[in-house]
């Protein structure tokens, strides 16, 4: 006879989401004359618990994964299936099963009321236990545990853009609208700490002259990241993308007007994903992706579509860990004269003296800079 598995119970917080009204009208526009204003007054409830208080126990244990600390609950495995969430639309998910068949899912209340740092329960990329409803809809009973997550700070929380890649594909675009060698920076940051191989890819190159980029591409290619130029328009490099995705896990993520969208139509014709002009006033681009979507590529593995990024904030670095995740300036991190050295106004400082050699590049210290500083 087989060992049943002992359930773990644990107390959780919880979110208030069922609280009562604390009066039942305006108190300040009570006719106190009225005898029922002092029945209000007398049966007014007044505690000192927050929106954010609220204990129960639960059977579940507490995991680490790639997103952070997470409780993981027990659930009936018979009574479920596996998915994987293709994207998310508000309350509900979109989930493809094992056997290959959609459903439309809504998330179980108990994961939804966990109190938690993520803005979102489920996020693109999960795998999920669904108890199925019909047939064409579930209930998410619990996500699984994640890897390779990206990840970026969003009013305060923490914001899971895709889970479960292995790759990350940095999309700049050379030209309308212009490069941004900062947020590149950002994004190679949130690759280091997720452990993802980022690619660099440079889009629009038929628009400049590609010699103009070769500065740039020389200081990423040295620290060892793979740059690749590419243009939707005229096909250039996009068979080597295609060859680089093929079999992996990949999530894309950019500007708006980047040419995202127009990538993936055509590294898998038949896609038809709607892709717009950038705008001709300020070079912006359009919002044309609005929710990270899992393409299943017909060439194996799959790809991740993610909305345009005009802001990138780093979640879940503190100052002191910033140079860390610069391959450049790591190297002489350890060579400064104190121990606790912030790089930016200290004297007898290795990497300000590897900037003033130019042992560094210039513009990446200041990247460095003003990340540490808004950190």
């Amino acid at each position: 006879m087989a060992k049943k598995k002992k359930k773990r119970k644990i107390r959780a917080n919880f979110r208030k989401n069922r609280s009562s009204r604390a009066r039942d009208g305006d108190f300040t526009k009570m006719d106190l004359s009225d005898d029922r204003a002092d029945d209000a007054i007398q049966g007014e409830r007044i505690s000192g618990k927050g929106a954010l208080t609220r204990k129960r126990t639960i059977a579940a244990e507490i995991t680490t994964d790639a997103s952070g600390e997470r409780i993981q609950l027990e659930v009936d495995e018979a009574n479920c299936l596996k998915g994987h969430v293709l994207s998310v639309h508000g309350l509900a998910s979109h989930v493809r099963m094992k056997d290959g068949r959609l459903l439309k899912c809504a998330t179980r209340r108990l994961l939804k009321t966990l109190t938690t740092d993520q803005r979102n329960v489920v996020a693109t990329g999960d795998h999920v236990l669904v108890r199925q409803a019909n047939e064409t809809e579930g209930i998410i009973e619990r996500v699984e545990p994640r890897y390779g997550c990206l990840s970026r700070t969003s009013r305060g929380r923490q914001h899971v853009i895709v889970a479960n890649v292995d790759q990350f594909l940095i999309i700049m675009s050379a030209a309308e609208p212009g490069i941004k060698p900062h947020l590149i920076d950002r994004m190679l940051v949130t690759a280091e700490k997720s452990r993802i191989r980022p690619i660099v890819c440079i889009n629009k190159v038929d628009l400049v002259n590609p010699a103009d980029l070769q500065p740039l591409i020389g200081v990423y290619g040295q620290l060892g990241y793979q740059v690749i130029l590419t243009s939707a328009e005229t096909g250039e490099g996009v068979a080597s993308l295609r060859e680089m995705v093929t079999g992996k896990q990949s999530a894309v993520a950019g500007q708006s007007g980047v040419g995202k969208s127009s990538l993936l139509n055509a590294i898998q014709p038949g896609l038809e994903l709607a892709v717009k002009t950038v705008s001709a006033e300020n070079e912006k681009g359009r919002h044309t992706t609005t929710a990270a979507i899992l393409i299943p590529l017909e060439s194996g593995g799959f790809i991740v579509d993610t909305p345009g990024i005009r802001t990138f904030q780093l979640w879940d670095i503190i100052p002191e860990e910033v140079a860390g995740f610069f391959r450049d300036i790591r190297p002489f991190v350890s060579l400064c004269k104190y121990p606790d050295c912030t790089h930016s106004h200290e004297t007898e400082c290795a990497v300000k003296d590897a900037v003033a050699d130019g042992k560094l590049d210039a513009r990446r210290y200041e990247s460095y800079c003003q990340m540490q500083s808004e950190v």
